[in-house]
């Protein structure tokens, strides 16, 4: 168990690092995957173009869904997003920042897929297929055929072994029509989200470096926090469980005592100590009530001297402190002291 932990902890305090990691690995799974697809084009007028569209565009929006669904920071998005104003204030542009952060790490599988199967060319030319200009590159003394025939016709070019138009074009030139229309669009398609990534990462800090430098903060602030507020009601918890459980036995040993005439145990001096780790908060409501002070009100991000109990942010519910300023010269002797 101490190594699990220890490889969790190690994950935790490298997020970034991990994340980085995994989004490489969908890249190249969407790839595998993509060469193993048995891809079967229906070769049929009214299928053939919402098959191929579907292969190209429905699993990169799953894949982008799928690196949202694997990041952490989506439920703190939605819970930074949604909660309260209370006494602290939303910044836009720090949700802006993470959305775009957790975007820019969802976007690399489906960009892999949508490259790889633009410069393989199957899903273009199953959808397009009929739309091959036959007057261009067929026969054009072929015996006219009506629109509905030629696009039956047409619709089984993807399919070689059905195939029977090579009178009014041949099954190879209209697949290496659509084929290499199918590889230049790819490698534009490459080319743009090369250019925009390089953008987005290198010129975007030249132009609002300090409001840039103010979201990356604050998303990270934001991030560290709730790491921090988790480990300290686990902590928490773990202690109150700790004494309730204690003091549970110490009353079943002193009724046992009283029946039986033995001797009560000493209690454990780890029961002290677990005590003194509730800060103060020793029951449910308490608790319930700090919770939901927390997520409605979180305290204002301003350091201050220690102030009397139930100024803190949480006990007064929104109610502004009674006592006065205190003055710098009095802040400066009680630092000087500690």
């Amino acid at each position: 168990m101490d190594k699990f932990r220890m490889i969790f902890q190690f994950l935790q305090s490298n997020q970034e690092s991990f994340m980085n990691g995994i989004c490489g690995i969908m890249a190249l799974a969407s790839a595998q995957m993509y060469s193993a697809f048995d891809f079967n084009c229906p070769c049929l007028p009214h299928y053939n173009l919402a098959y191929g569209l579907g292969i190209l565009l429905v699993p990169p929006l799953i894949l982008f869904l799928l690196g949202f669904v694997l990041n952490n920071n989506v439920s703190m998005l939605a819970e930074e997003w949604r909660r309260p104003q209370g006494q602290r204030g939303k910044d836009p542009a720090v949700l802006r920042y993470m959305f775009c952060s957790m975007a820019q790490r969802a976007m690399i599988a489906p960009v892999v897929w949508v490259s790889v199967t633009l410069l393989d060319g199957k899903c273009i030319i199953c959808a397009f297929c009929t739309s091959v200009p036959v007057q261009t590159l067929g026969n054009a003394s072929h015996p006219s055929l009506s629109q509905r025939e030629m696009e039956r016709v047409l619709a089984r070019i993807p399919c070689r072994e059905i195939y029977d138009g090579q009178e009014l074009i041949t099954n190879e030139v209209a697949t290496r029509y659509l084929r290499c229309i199918s590889q230049a669009l790819g490698w534009c398609f490459v080319l743009l989200m090369t250019t925009l990534a390089f953008l987005v990462r290198s010129l975007r800090p030249c132009f609002t470096q300090a409001a840039f430098l103010k979201s990356r903060y604050w998303s990270h602030y934001i991030d560290i926090e709730r790491k921090l507020f988790d480990e300290t009601c686990t902590e928490h918890a773990r202690s109150f469980a700790k004494v309730c459980i204690q003091q549970f036995f110490e009353g079943m040993s002193t009724d046992l005592a009283a029946t039986h005439c033995h001797q009560p145990r000493e209690a454990p001096t780890d029961a002290e100590e677990a005590a003194r780790k509730l800060l103060g908060i020793t029951d449910q409501g308490t608790m319930n009530m700090a919770l939901k002070s927390w997520h409605r009100c979180k305290p204002p991000l301003h350091l201050h001297p220690p102030a009397l109990p139930g100024s803190n942010g949480w006990a007064g519910a929104g109610q502004a402190p009674t006592h006065p300023p205190v003055p710098r010269r009095e802040i400066a002797a009680y630092y000087s002291r500690v």
